[in-house]
């Protein structure tokens, strides 16, 4: 069975929906996970989705400020929020895949990780240290360490840059918030504990630019192109061999009223 997801931080769910459902009825994914929805559960456009196709809906909403959500053409088996660093801030939703959806058992988190704010030192900028924080509890926390045979996806914008190539300059972003050498560390350190497999690095070759986010500040965001991959799909390592195609939908970037962010999809075997 061939599934597709897509990840995006869209920015305000509501108003891009109309951004969300051109690129829904484009690319057709099976799931669809957003980021930063900005919205609580009961403001959510589910009749929208539902008229697209998509009548399978987790959210994990909050008024005016970060929240998640996972709509999908498949029916979920169950859906789980978990919280981190004691705050009850949307950032996480799963949902499970199974027996309803024909397939066998499949768990899909997406993530939406503190952006940090703009100063690199937790002492000075409580939003870096609970960055730092949250990225501490995703490597300790128990269900993001998939057991040998599960079959797992994290998706989400985990606001940060983890290698060298995932920014437009390395070494001019050392010292700016996503790309510093702690929080690179410590989400590799993610990786590395959980056995992930991040798709985007499995499929494009470590040497080759590759960016999901170029920034609201430039006045003309192809100028340089000067982005960072922001935006991730990891996979564990029952799914490894099973990915059959993975896009970022650059062109996104240049509509109308757009997100900072772009779609990431990729596609599997399950």
């Amino acid at each position: 069975m061939r599934f597709t997801l897509t990840t995006w931080n869209i920015n305000s769910v509501r108003l891009r929906i109309d951004l969300v459902a051109k690129f829904l009825k484009s690319a057709r994914p099976d799931v669809l996970c957003l980021q930063e929805t900005k919205c609580i559960d009961d403001a959510f456009p589910i009749k929208r989705f539902k008229r697209l196709g998509y009548e399978h809906i987790a959210l994990n909403g909050q008024k005016g400020y970060h929240g998640v959500a996972i709509v999908s053409k498949l029916p979920f088996e169950s859906s789980d929020v978990r919280t981190f660093c004691g705050k009850i801030d949307s950032r996480h939703i799963s949902v499970s895949f199974g027996e309803k959806a024909k397939m066998k058992p499949l768990t899909l988190h997406n993530f939406y990780v503190p952006a940090g704010g703009d100063i690199p030192d937790p002492t000075l900028n409580p939003k870096f240290e609970h960055k730092l924080s949250f990225l501490d509890e995703m490597k300790a926390c128990e269900p993001l360490h998939p057991k040998a045979g599960d079959r797992h996806i994290l998706v989400g914008d985990l606001n940060v840059a983890p290698h060298e190539h995932d920014v437009w300059s390395h070494k001019q972003l050392l010292k700016v918030v996503s790309h510093t050498p702690v929080e690179t560390e410590k989400l590799i350190d993610v990786i590395k504990y959980g056995n992930w497999i991040d798709v985007a690095r499995q499929r494009i070759p470590m040497s080759e630019k590759v960016y999901t986010w170029w920034s609201y500040r430039a006045a003309d965001w192809t100028v340089g192109d000067r982005g960072r991959r922001l935006d991730h799909i990891w996979v564990s390592p029952a799914l490894e061999n099973s990915v059959l195609d993975f896009k970022i939908t650059k062109d996104a970037r240049g509509w109308e009223r757009p997100s900072d962010h772009v779609p990431v999809t990729a596609a599997l075997d399950v």
